[in-house]
């Protein structure tokens, strides 16, 4: 695995902790770096311990869905389907929870270079400052971008990802292309198996719709 660069780091530890820290800039900046970091890391502990615990509730219910549906009924095809739905939507959920809990065995690694790298906690500070500071902004050019869809219908992090790309893009002078990919990462590292995919096309509208603006 290629070492990641500092502000990929950072994008990472902004996205697993920007949802528990609702704090304005004046509060970020007072802060000291041990501070930051302390707060950054407990942030993501919470987020990632969430995000696990509701992804394993979803494969719970589906797959007593499953079997209700196949005991209730083991001789119609359609409730037969219907159950082997369930059953995939079961494990496609499990797998996500497996590749989140995955992500919890680099968190030594994220708090150490966290600790030791000025550049992934500055960087990690700005994302978390501009997007609470242009939230109302950031939203709404995601609703323009949404197609048939509500922000809040949109699950956590992917909104969180889609917030930071939006930010890097119309506040923090990223290139587009660069923003775009590495939400794409983020994605697949925290999302569904669709939902890199759906980050993508909604990232792309944004900037149609930027470039028509």
């Amino acid at each position: 695995m290629r070492p990641r660069k500092p502000q990929q780091i950072a994008r990472e530890l902004a996205l697993l902790s920007i949802s528990q820290l609702p704090v304005s800039q004046k509060k970020l900046e007072k802060l000291t770096d041990d501070q930051l970091v302390s707060k950054l890391v407990l942030g993501a502990v919470r987020t990632l311990t969430s995000e696990v615990q509701d992804t394993l509730n979803n494969a719970a219910a589906d797959l007593q869905r499953s079997n209700d549906r196949l005991l209730s009924s083991q001789t119609r095809a359609s409730d037969i389907d219907s159950a082997r739905i369930m059953l995939q939507e079961a494990i496609a959920s499990t797998q996500i929870a497996i590749n989140q809990l995955g992500t919890a065995v680099e968190f030594p690694e994220l708090i150490q270079l966290s600790n030791q790298d000025r550049e992934v906690r500055n960087y990690a500070k700005e994302i978390v400052i501009v997007v609470n500071e242009n939230r109302s902004t950031i939203e709404q050019i995601l609703t323009d971008a949404l197609v048939d869809w509500q922000v809040t219908r949109l699950a956590q992090i992917d909104r969180d990802i889609l917030q930071i790309a939006i930010a890097e893009i119309e506040f923090m002078q990223v290139p587009q292309s660069i923003a775009i990919n590495e939400a794409v990462e983020l994605a697949k590292r925290y999302s569904g198996e669709e939902g890199h995919r759906f980050i993508n096309g909604v990232l792309r509208r944004v900037v149609e719709q930027t470039k028509t603006a």
